[in-house]
């Protein structure tokens, strides 16, 4: 059975990925320089999308990609949990 893409992911497709990296960057940046929980919780809505975004491609990625992208994910909360506290 095939899955019907939605039209989200459709659009996300199409997104340059430079332009996805550099305003990621810039939000990690903001959310690092900013006072505490402020910039926590910029972290956690961060670590959120990211959270969805690898739910969603969880099947087509390879089981080395799947361990790096949890890694890197448990960091990024880490960093999140340590900034609100």
């Amino acid at each position: 059975m095939q899955r019907t893409q939605s039209p989200l992911l459709a659009r996300l497709a199409r997104v340059n990925p430079t332009t996805v990296f550099l305003a990621t960057l810039v939000l990690v940046l903001v959310a690092l320089f900013a006072p505490g929980p402020v910039g926590g919780l910029l972290l956690l809505a961060l670590a959120t999308v990211l959270v969805w975004l690898m739910v969603t491609t969880w099947p087509v990625q390879a089981p080395a990609t799947r361990v790096i992208r949890l890694v890197m994910l448990t960091l990024l909360i880490a960093v999140a949990m340590t900034k609100l506290l």
